[in-house]
């Protein structure tokens, strides 16, 4: 290890090269895995970072490339061997442009996704990647993980949010795609190799992202109804009579919103607990507010003359939206005091959302009488989080991780009942590297393979992540 630290050292500086105390770097948010890195070297530069890889590549040293360490799969953690080497870039911070003409933005990946955010908004200008993470996770990762977030109905995932990238190839060369460019058919499109690969083909080091003119006005909203299939009616209908303003559309369970009151008393739900479930809406304008609050009452007002939505609460202010959205925010803490859940992050065609969730129910309930699934998610894109608390009465929450292969079998054998996926926005990392084999067709994992082997022969970036 000794010239190995010394030839790194040489590369990026002594003071960057961490050889103790890896607990940031090397165990994953959920504390589910510990990993035991060989080194942390954290590179300033992509000169650096493909020196590094290069070294790597000579020395047969693999590789855990890092961004801001949030993942929920084990993606960026790396195993417990002691071999494997931490590339960060969590020194490489600079927003390098922002170009106001043609709507793009140009940062190095350790940028965190909050700092975007607020550097769009400086100029006047939106970035619409959010996600609970976002004062914490770079760049670099969300579009390694193609991350999703709760803006996808409008915007998209961070695949399309991204037009141009710099990565650092397992061989230590460097490629430059970044463009700006919006039309460019000049054969494969190399930047969707690395989007959602989760760092196994190479290092993501710049980006180009595309930004959007800046709302003038946001409504939000909080809608009592009947049951799922009534979500899925309103989305339908709220699309028809807003058309793409609606940026955000959350479906919450009473179970759900119950715990988050619960163990956070000083959130209080706008409307009363009697509904079954809810939906949380954002709607966006580049009207004044006035305007866009009449078409949203409007809307909702024909809503319930129809007997789609049972009642809602409209914001009067960005105070109260904000205090909305913290009851969505808090809907994964609330579980971690309730006891340890079972969790998914699948994707449904939305036309199917209603009918997975009763039959997951029914799956589950047949298998685990009592057993109390916590239902929410991104509905308007079809990402549901999908997790599942013990039954009361016949199981601890120790007990309760036992089961958790089953529970996970009985999920995702509904999720691909409905054409599903069992991973809509979190990625595959460890936690789902074999479990993606029971749904992926043989086909689909060979051609993933021959990629990875065609980058990355020596398989030295990122091992045992995703195939």
């Amino acid at each position: 290890m000794s010239d190995l630290k010394t030839a790194f050292a040489a590369i990026v500086g002594e003071s960057n090269v961490i050889t103790g105390d890896f607990a940031a770097y090397a165990n994953d948010w959920r504390k589910k895995y510990f990993g035991k890195p060989l080194l942390v070297v954290k590179p300033g530069t992509v000169e650096e970072v493909a020196a590094l890889v290069k070294l790597c590549a000579e020395t047969k040293t693999p590789i855990v490339p890092q961004a801001g360490n949030t993942g929920l799969v084990g993606g960026g953690v790396p195993d417990e061997s002691g071999t494997e080497v931490i590339i960060s870039v969590a020194r490489m911070t600079k927003v390098l442009e922002v170009d106001t003409i043609n709507n793009t933005m140009t940062v190095e990946a350790g940028c965190i996704l909050q700092t975007l955010q607020e550097t769009a908004a400086e100029h006047d200008r939106l970035f619409p990647l959010s996600l609970a993470a976002e004062g914490s996770c770079r760049i670099g990762g969300n579009i390694s993980t193609n991350a999703g977030g709760v803006q996808v109905l409008r915007y998209g995932n961070t695949r399309e949010l991204v037009m141009g990238l710099e990565v650092v190839l397992p061989s230590g060369e460097i490629w430059n795609g970044l463009r700006g460019l919006r039309k460019d058919n000049t054969g494969y499109d190399l930047k969707h190799l690395f989007i959602g690969a989760e760092g196994t083909l190479g290092i993501i080091t710049k980006a180009v992202l595309k930004l959007f003119p800046a709302p003038r006005s946001t409504q939000t909203v909080f809608i009592g109804l009947e049951s799922p299939q009534k979500a899925m009616d309103l989305l339908g209908f709220m699309k028809g009579a807003l058309g793409d303003r609606i940026t955000a559309f959350e479906l919450i369970s009473d179970f759900g919103l119950s715990l988050v009151t619960k163990y956070f008393p000083q959130l209080k739900a706008p409307l009363p607990p009697a509904f079954p479930w809810f939906v949380l809406s954002d709607i966006a304008d580049s009207r004044d507010a006035a305007a866009l609050t009449a078409d949203v009452e409007a809307a909702l007002g024909e809503a319930i003359e129809q007997g789609i939505i049972l009642d809602c609460a409209i914001a009067k202010n960005e105070t109260e939206g904000n205090r909305m959205w913290e009851l969505r925010e808090n809907m994964t803490e609330s579980q971690v005091h309730e006891g340890r859940s079972i969790k998914h992050d699948v994707s449904i065609p939305i036309s199917k959302i209603a009918d997975f969730i009763k039959a997951a129910d029914a799956a589950l309930e047949k298998a685990y009488p009592g057993v109390r699934p916590i239902t929410f998610g991104h509905v308007g894109d079809g990402n549901l989080h999908y997790n599942v608390a013990h039954p009361l009465a016949s199981f601890t929450e120790p007990n309760w991780t036992k089961e958790l292969d089953r529970v996970n079998l009985i999920v995702h054998d509904a999720t691909a009942q409905f054409n599903g996926s069992i991973s809509a926005e979190h990625g595959i990392g460890q936690l789902k590297r074999e479990e993606i084999k029971r749904y992926k067709s043989a086909l689909e994992l060979q051609v993933m393979k021959n990629i990875k082997a065609a980058i990355d022969p020596q398989n030295i970036m990122n091992p045992g992540k995703v195939i």
